[in-house]
């Protein structure tokens, strides 16, 4: 009789490793698979815009030029813009320039419209690779991130 509880004992820890055992296993090669996304500045926290998307591999293969192509001239014209902005911080603190500093100001109003532009550009284009689901989502995460943000703004943000 004890030799029969022993066997059964050792039968169900058997299978209770063997599930365990199998269950890492499972999540080890499915998060192995997983093909990493380029971040998104529009993404929350430090998680993956296109990640909490849930795209699909062939979503992801048509997303990811897109957004390499996006990221790079975003920063192209941030850089464009950092440039202006500390000439412009010259200019005003020798305040001797008036004309120079209204053009430079007008070369800043034209970037920052080009960072409008490529920004809506990404989002059309973007919106054709999503299905009805993933739209809806991607829509919310905006409504939310702008609501975040002007939260921000309208309670003084910066102490």
């Amino acid at each position: 009789m004890r030799s029969k509880w022993l066997s059964i004992v050792l039968v169900l820890s058997l299978a209770v490793n063997a599930g365990v055992l199998a269950t890492m296993g499972y999540h080890y090669f499915r998060n192995d698979s997983v093909v990493p996304s380029a971040p998104c500045p529009m993404s929350p926290g430090d998680s993956h815009l296109y990640q909490s998307l849930g795209l699909s591999g062939l979503q992801l293969s048509k997303m990811e030029p897109l957004a390499r192509s996006f990221h790079s001239r975003l920063a192209e014209l941030g850089a464009a813009m950092e440039g202006k902005k500390e000439l412009l911080i010259d200019l005003l603190q020798k305040g001797s320039d008036p004309v120079g500093i209204e053009m430079l100001r007008k070369e800043m109003a034209g970037i920052q419209d080009e960072i409008q532009n490529a920004v809506i550009v990404h989002i059309a284009e973007t919106k054709r690779i999503l299905d009805p689901k993933q739209q809806e989502r991607l829509f919310n995460l905006m409504r939310q991130s702008m609501v975040r943000k002007s939260s921000v703004l309208s309670h003084g943000g910066n102490g």
